[in-house]
Order: structure tokens, then sequence, then C-alpha cells
């Protein structure tokens, strides 16, 4: 099950990101994080150190390896650089499966141990001082949504995205990528306004969206989120102490977690796994390539010297059945 975080800058995003992650782990279900915030907070809000945040390997500089990797044998793709960031799976592809070993894992990913149990954690990577003035923080997710696209995961085994603020992860198409998108909304004019933004862009995709709210302090903000955002109020997450104290270095357990936000986090899971029954796996191939030919138009067929469009397999449908039946090359 793939799941966003978004939301405004500040609203608590990546926050709620970790405490999802530490939840699930605690409840054994293997899970990938991944961090894909300009702002990579991730890693320490998973509770590892500075120094070892930093030394974590970035997505955005191992983009040649993934696409090398998902290339496989797959005959549409001549070369890994005529591949970008929409480019989908076809026949002949390699797909990624939550729990297995590879070299796009070996290469980028790194186990995170928590209290409940270890997870796998990848990051984009920082936006750094070469990349001012040349380059946008979207290429460097773009190796996030080529995974994502070659990703086969079932019920039971869950990725976890933070994701970049505000409306801005639609400057691409990893908006459609998830099962279930958990918008975190303060109780304020401006945590609300994202609600409003992001709903209305991703409703003719069908995207999946639920909105958190977060530093809820008592039944006016309860109330003037219901009222601004209805029936996609899914759950509310007031003051953490034990968040407090981890953001000062001062860890504990997870289990001492209060019991009205591990209640949160419960309802949030059982959410997430409602959506299973709604899986539509041809909608999530169609929407690949309806974002691989609008990039191929606007830049990418320019840019490679390739018609990109003819990177589209018309008879595959990425699946969960693949699984089984397609092993990594």
């Amino acid at each position: 099950m793939k799941i966003a975080f978004v939301g405004k800058g500040g609203s608590g995003k990546t926050t709620l990101s970790s405490l999802f992650v530490r939840h699930l782990a605690a409840s054994g279900a293997p899970v990938l994080a991944i961090d894909a915030d300009i702002n990579q907070h991730l890693g320490a809000a998973l509770g590892l150190h500075d120094s070892e945040a930093a030394a974590m390997p970035a997505m955005g500089e191992r983009t040649d390896l993934i696409k090398e990797y998902l290339r496989g044998r797959n005959p549409r793709i001549a070369c890994a650089d005529a591949m970008i960031k929409t480019t989908p799976p076809g026949e002949g592809s390699r797909l990624l499966r939550i729990q297995e070993t590879n070299p796009v894992y070996d290469a980028c990913a790194r186990p995170v141990e928590l209290d409940g149990g270890a997870v796998r954690l990848m990051v984009t990577g920082p936006f750094t001082e070469a990349d001012l003035g040349v380059a946008c923080y979207h290429s460097k997710t773009g190796a996030v949504e080529l995974c994502l696209n070659h990703l086969v995961d079932g019920p039971g085994e869950y990725v976890v995205v933070d994701m970049t603020a505000g409306s801005d992860s639609f400057a691409s198409g990893l908006f459609t990528r998830f099962d279930l998108t958990f918008l975190v909304a303060e109780p304020t004019r401006k945590g609300v306004s994202v609600y409003r933004q992001y709903k209305e862009y991703a409703q003719d995709f069908g995207v999946a969206l639920k909105v958190v709210g977060n530093k809820v302090q008592g039944q006016d903000d309860l109330d003037f989120l219901r009222a601004e955002v209805g029936d996609d109020l899914l759950e509310t997450v007031g003051h953490s102490d034990w968040v407090r104290a981890l953001e000062k270095g001062r860890s504990s357990r997870f289990e001492f977690l209060e019991d009205a936000n591990r209640r949160s986090l419960r309802r949030l899971h059982a959410a997430v796994d409602a959506t299973y029954e709604q899986r539509d796996w041809e909608r999530y191939t169609h929407q690949m390539v309806h974002f691989h030919l609008k990039n191929a138009h606007s830049w990418a067929n320019a840019r490679t010297g390739v018609d990109l469009a003819t990177q589209i397999d018309p008879g595959f449908v990425l699946r969960e059945q693949l699984a089984a039946t397609t092993a990594p090359l």
C-alpha cells in the first residue's frame, strides 16, 4: 500500500509521516519510507543523528543506476538515457517489490532500526548549491516517481512518502501514485487553503484524499476543521510531549506515545487498509501513460531525440500478480 503525506510547510507532515512509519513498524509490517521533500527531515524524525542523515545516499544522484536496472530487457527502451521520470514499465522491465534485495535498494536504501522493528529509508537528497539556477527539485523526485511506477506492492506492506510542501507535487504525476493521500492541515485559514487547492487539482484523477488535522487544541479547532473540510476530515492529532522530547534529542520507546495519538495512528492505518478493495491497476497504469505522453510532448522528446510514445507497451498493465510471476533479471 502506497501512502503520501502532504500539507503546507510547517503543518507537521514530516512528524506525522515518521509517527505513521513507527506505528507500522511496531505492528510488524514491512515498510519502505521515502523522503521526497526538499527539506530532508524524515531521517531525523525517525531518530537518525545529523551525521547519519547526511550520509544517506541520494536517489537523485543515482538516477542513472535506477533507470538502468528498471529498464531490464524492455525492447521498447533502447537505452537508459532515453528514460525519463514518467517512463512506464512494459514487458521485460524489472519491477520492484518492497520485500526484496535489489541493486536499487543496495544503492539508495538504508535500514533504520526503530524500537518496534527496522524499516528501509530512501531519500531524494537535498537541493545543493550546484543545483541553484540550473535545476528544479523535481529532477530529484523524478527518481521516486520512476520507482513507484515500477513498484508492485500488496496488502500488509507499505510505502510511506513524505512529499514536497503544498501543491508542489502537481508539477509531476507523482501525486497519482498513491492508494491514499493524507493531507495534514492545521486549524487555520492557511492550513485549509492547501487542502482546497490539493482537492481541486486531484479530483479529476481519482486521488483518494483524507485530512488529518494537526495541532488541534480544543473543540473550537475541531469545529473549524469540520466546517472547512467536511467528511474529508479523518482524524485529528493534538500536542505530544513524546514528539517534543524526541525533537530535543531525548527519545523514548514508541510504546510511550500518548494513547490518544496512538489511537489516531491506528485509525490512519485502518483507512489505508480499507482502500485496498478500491485498487484499480488499469487506471493506475493509464495515469502513468497519460503523464508520460504529456512530458514527452512538452519537453522530453526534444531533449532525448526520441519519440517517447514508443516506450508505451499497450498490452501491459502493472498488477499485483506480476510480483509472483516476474522475477528480477
